[in-house]
This record gives structure tokens, C-alpha cells and sequence, in this order.
């Protein structure tokens, strides 16, 4: 009997994104002589951006290739960390609230809005070449989206440590506004005086502000929290 199908293995970090009922190592698909082994992968519901290294029969292919009967594919995740061609930049989608102000806490550029449709988040990425993360997979496969990748996790923690260990940003904590990704800059007391609280003039003289909302920072009472994200972070990137 002549062989009509191909069987694509797939890596036991690309199974979640299977189906539960198909979350098996072995997929079979039908090629039909037009869909690439892009689509077929992104037909089982695996993000290509999730994807790393294909391999066809023993050798590396890109997603445009055109899968045959008969073919042995190996679906590898995306390497860890993902090599990009500049310091990463991110947007988040409105579901990552918590970890945008985590990453700006660790001096990482992360863009968000709590506001903005899909359409616009592509148009934003792509013109400021940020990865766009997100746990929408209908987002990641959008055509038009330069780059994206899925955030692992429910959890705040465990969704930084999993950026942190994709992308291996460089981590420069205090240096980022975390209510809207602005740079902070030192700031004399006097200048910002009338701001403070009485008690917050007593007690601290070291601050920041944000070079482009203004906001003030100093290390308060929510520092050993914030200072215990920062060090957690760093072992998991040392």
C-alpha cells in the first residue's frame, strides 16, 4: 500500500500546544501538494514562532517547505536563549500587566497598554521592532507580526523566569519608570520636595524621576519585595 501520509515528531516542549486528546510524540498529517510543513505545524496549533530547527529526513528545512508522503520530520522548540540581532524590546498584549512592570523593574524595555486591539499591537511591534509576547496563539500567527513568542505560565514568577531564560536580556533593575517603560534619572531632593509625603522627606534622600511622565521613585517601604523579584531574576539569568 502506497504511503499517503507524514509523520512529524515533536519535541516535548511543543506538546502543550497539541490538542489533550493528541498530545502524543508522533502526529500524522496528509500533505496535499500545496500546504508547507509551516502550515501543517500551525494546523496542529503550535505557534511558529514557538518552533525551532525543522529536520526532514535528516536534513534542516525551512517552514516553506512542501511536505511529501512518506516524509520523517523532527519539530524542535526555538533554542534557548533565542539569539536576536539587537538587544531584545518587548510589547506586551493587555493580559501581561504584572509582568510588564517586573520587566521595567528590571530595566528592560517592555512597552504596554492596557487598551490596545491585536491589529494595533502588530503595527506597533513591527515599527519599533519589538517581540510582541503574549498567550494568544491566534496572535503569534498573524502574517504581518515580525516577531512574537508565547509566555509560559500563570504566574507572574513564572513567566519572567521564563522570558528571562528565552531571550537572556540584560537586566539594569531601578533604571525604568514601571508605569509607563520611561528612563529614570537621578533628582536632587529639593527639586522634587513639594511632591513628597512629610514622612517620605524624613526618611529618604535618594530619588529618581521619569524623564518622560515624572514620575518619582525613591526605595520605600515596598523595596524588599521588589528587591527580592530583582535577585531572584539574577540567579535565574546567571
Amino acid at each position: 500500500m502506497d504511503i499517503v501520509t507524514a509523520r512529524l515528531r515533536i519535541a516535548p516542549e511543543l506538546r502543550m500546544f497539541l490538542p489533550v486528546s493528541r498530545r502524543q510524540e508522533w502526529q500524522e498529517v496528509t500533505p496535499d501538494g500545496t500546504s508547507t510543513l509551516g502550515h501543517h505545524v500551525e494546523s496542529l496549533g503550535i505557534p511558529l514562532t514557538e518552533v525551532g530547527p525543522m529536520i526532514v529526513n535528516g536534513r534542516g528545512v525551512a517552514p516553506s517547505y512542501q511536505l511529501a508522503p512518506g516524509d520523517v520530520v523532527e519539530i524542535h522548540p526555538v533554542p534557548r536563549p533565542q539569539q536576536l540581532p539587537e538587544e531584545p524590546r518587548f510589547l506586551l498584549d493587555v493580559h501581561l500587566g504584572t509582568l510588564a512592570r517586573r520587566l521595567r523593574l528590571l530595566g528592560i524595555d517592555a512597552a504596554y497598554h492596557n487598551d490596545m486591539d491585536d491589529p494595533a499591537l502588530v503595527v506597533q511591534a513591527n515599527d519599533e521592532r519589538r517581540v510582541l509576547l503574549t498567550q494568544d496563539r491566534g496572535l503569534l500567527r498573524r502574517r504581518a507580526l515580525w516577531l512574537g513568542a508565547y509566555v509560559r505560565g500563570s504566574r507572574p514568577a513564572d513567566q519572567l523566569r521564563d522570558l528571562l531564560e528565552r531571550f537572556s536580556p540584560p537586566l539594569r533593575p531601578w533604571t525604568r519608570c514601571t508605569a509607563c517603560n520611561g528612563e529614570l534619572v537621578p533628582v536632587e531632593k529639593d527639586e522634587i520636595e513639594p511632591l513628597l509625603e512629610a514622612g517620605t522627606r524624613r526618611n529618604y534622600d535618594a530619588y529618581g524621576r521619569c524623564g518622560d511622565c515624572g514620575q518619582v521613585y525613591w526605595h520605600g517601604a515596598h523595596s524588599d519585595h521588589l528587591e527580592e523579584i530583582i535577585r531572584t531574576a539574577r540567579a535565574w539569568t546567571s
